[in-house]
């Protein structure tokens, strides 16, 4: 397919696919070699034709399939200096690595990549732009909250996949030891409902033509809650927008150019 498609989003494992008719890849690679296996045969691709992976930071729900899809078929792994020193730390086999620098946009195929940095606890963890096929893209998820290089990146997308991962009160509420809460709610954690619809308020246009709220805590959030939210905020400023969840468990709403 041309156009990309969450395969899995959330703590249990994070890919995304971005193909055009002559360019492959994963952003992520959180599954097993089997489920990423799986997920892109739903969607009609072979883990043999893709070309490279893209990895946002070294989170294992980011980077557990990496190992095993590169020996399985050499591919190449695109991460900063930092991110690609974790994943090397924690491998057996080293995959075969290729180094960008954060904010320093750069080419693969016909896919033109700018990774900018966002406030996770990881050491220099990047959202990514795409620009594909005339389109603009955005992937922007673990982030514990919103900054300016954030909000300037995702301006003016067709697309975006921006994390929607918990409901504040929900947090509190759940059982989940008080470190936990902490993260979560941390400047270095995770964006809230609340935090995502005020960004999408700030970003929407015209020419947004949807976006995938991504990354939702299976205990502190639901569907429901995170697209009523949203929505809930975009209409008290007279605006809407075409939503839909990244899920967990299967493949999302595939975005065909």
């Amino acid at each position: 397919m041309d156009g990309f498609c969450p395969l899995a989003s959330g703590s249990k494992g994070n890919a995304i696919f971005i193909g055009t008719p002559t360019t492959r890849i994963l952003l992520d690679a959180g599954l097993s070699a089997a489920q990423t296996i799986q997920r892109l045969g739903d969607i009609g691709v072979s883990l043999a034709s893709i070309q490279a992976i893209l990895v946002t930071h070294d989170h294992t729900d980011h980077i557990a399939g990496i190992e095993r899809i590169h020996a399985l078929h050499d591919i190449p792994v695109f991460a900063n200096a930092a991110t690609a020193k974790a994943i090397a730390a924690i491998a057996k086999k080293r995959p075969r690595f290729k180094i960008f620098t954060t904010a320093e946009p750069f080419r693969f195929g016909d896919l033109d990549i700018t990774p900018f940095s966002i406030p996770h606890d990881t050491p220099d963890p990047v959202g990514f732009v795409v620009h594909m096929m005339g389109k603009k893209v955005g992937f922007c998820a673990d982030l514990g909250m919103v900054t300016s290089t954030v909000r300037n990146h995702l301006q003016n997308a067709d697309y975006l996949y921006l994390e929607a991962n918990h409901q504040i009160s929900m947090v509190h509420a759940s059982h989940r030891p008080k470190v936990y809460k902490d993260r979560v709610l941390g400047k270095q954690g995770h964006l809230s409902n609340d935090e995502c619809a005020a960004l999408l308020v700030a970003l929407h246009h015209a020419k947004l033509h949807h976006v995938h709220l991504a990354h939702l805590s299976s205990e502190c959030n639901t569907e429901q809650v995170a697209l009523e939210v949203v929505r809930s905020a975009l209409q008290q400023k007279g605006l809407s927008l075409d939503l839909s969840v990244a899920y967990q468990d299967r493949v999302s709403r595939a975005i065909v150019f």
